[in-house]
């Protein structure tokens, strides 16, 4: 009786065994927003393939993705206020808050404790337990005589702090979020016209933003605060007549490599270069049309450029040495984003009129590999967990 008992649990401990998933990491996963659908799609970057789905994601117009320090959640940030934590190996939501009306992007704190929100409506930052979602900072960006801005260009900064321009103010404001419930704000003012845009330099130094409403970039140093904010490039199109824009350059995506910045110039169909040791002018780059992606390759040899209508289905390659335009691609149409694999051996790009996203070799540009997705936009790979500004 008792061997037949034993057999019998043994029996159940195989079959237990047997059910239990196979164990991986996140190291080579990410997220793909399905901008109509109101969902993400879970993609293996080694295997190039789709593995799962998650859906109830709200308005993804404009979504973008942060990731846990671990790399097991990636936090997905919606249009219309949602924030929702995604858990990357049940592939599946793990919390949601409607924290907004309007939203339009967030960060991550250096310590992987706090995620931060930037609002439209109501204007300001929000402030959320990276582990409940719990409220734990409300940071409205009041300004002048009561008046509410719009946030943009929320980036993480060392020290668990956060870094944010209000569009209409015409700010820069630096919160210290070393104590949660009690942030200290640091306000700068008269930066320029209309930040819509920023970045943090990969080392976490600087924050640059850019200004719609006049030529030029706004920067901070993040080390020296203290010395407020400066201005760089004023006047890169003088006596040029700017293009309608039809689609604002996303800074986050400008391109670093080395001492360089490959930086794209609103309205104009051209990449600035500038020279991060002075913050000046370096050169210009001819392009197929309005830049909005600008990015660099992980090695910084090449940049990849996407465009604005009309040139909207064609990606430019550069080679960051001889500043030259070395391939033309025609990956689909309405091209929106591009990520590059964590070592930067393949891109993906989103094609969202073709409902597809197209993987290229850096090396050789031939297309290794195609996905079916409903509307792509942005693409978001778990290697940004550990990337400042990402």
């Amino acid at each position: 009786m008792r061997a037949d008992i034993t057999a019998l649990l043994a029996c159940a401990v195989f079959i237990a065994g047997c059910a239990t998933p196979p164990v991986r990491g996140t190291g080579d996963l990410g997220l793909v927003v399905e901008r109509a659908a109101g969902r993400v799609q879970l993609v293996d970057t080694t295997r190039r393939a789709t593995i799962g789905a998650v859906a109830g994601l709200g308005d993804l117009s404009h979504a973008s993705v942060v990731y846990s320090r671990d790399g097991r959640y990636g936090y997905v940030f919606g249009r219309d206020g949602g924030l929702t934590k995604v858990d990357l190996l049940r592939g599946r939501i793990d919390r949601r808050v409607m924290q907004a009306g309007n939203s339009v992007g967030g960060a991550i704190s250096q310590d992987g404790t706090l995620v931060a929100v930037a609002n439209y409506v109501p204007g300001g930052v929000k402030v959320f337990a990276a582990d409940t979602l719990e409220l734990v900072a409300d940071i409205p960006a009041v300004y002048g005589d009561g008046q509410r801005a719009k946030v943009v260009g929320l980036e993480d900064a060392p020290g668990n702090r956060f870094v944010f321009s209000l569009f209409e103010a015409g700010e820069i404001w630096l919160a210290d979020l070393s104590r949660p419930a009690h942030p200290v704000i640091g306000k700068f003012r008269d930066i320029g016209r209309e930040p819509y845009d920023a970045l943090v330099t990969p080392d976490g130094r600087y924050y640059l933003a850019g200004l719609f409403g006049e030529d030029g970039l706004a920067l901070l140093d993040l080390w020296n605060p203290e010395r407020g904010v400066k201005r760089v490039l004023p006047g890169y199109g003088k006596g040029e007549q700017k293009l309608p824009v039809y689609k604002m350059p996303h800074l986050e995506g400008w391109a670093i490599a080395g001492r360089y910045a490959f930086v794209p110039a609103v309205g104009r169909h051209e990449v600035l270069v500038v020279d991060t040791d002075n913050w000046r002018e370096a050169g210009r780059i001819a392009v197929a049309g309005q830049p909005v992606f600008v990015m660099a390759r992980p090695d910084g040899r090449q940049v990849w450029v996407n465009f604005a209508l009309p040139h909207n289905g064609v990606v430019q390659v550069i080679d960051t040495e001889s500043r030259r335009i070395v391939q033309t691609l025609q990956p689909g149409k309405a091209v929106l984003h591009m990520e590059f694999t964590p070592r930067g051996e393949a891109v993906w790009i989103s094609a969202r009129d073709d409902d597809r996203v197209v993987v290229y070799d850096t090396a050789s540009f031939n297309r290794v590999a195609e996905l079916a997705v409903d509307k792509p936009s942005g693409i978001f790979f778990s290697a940004r967990a550990f990337r400042t500004g990402f």
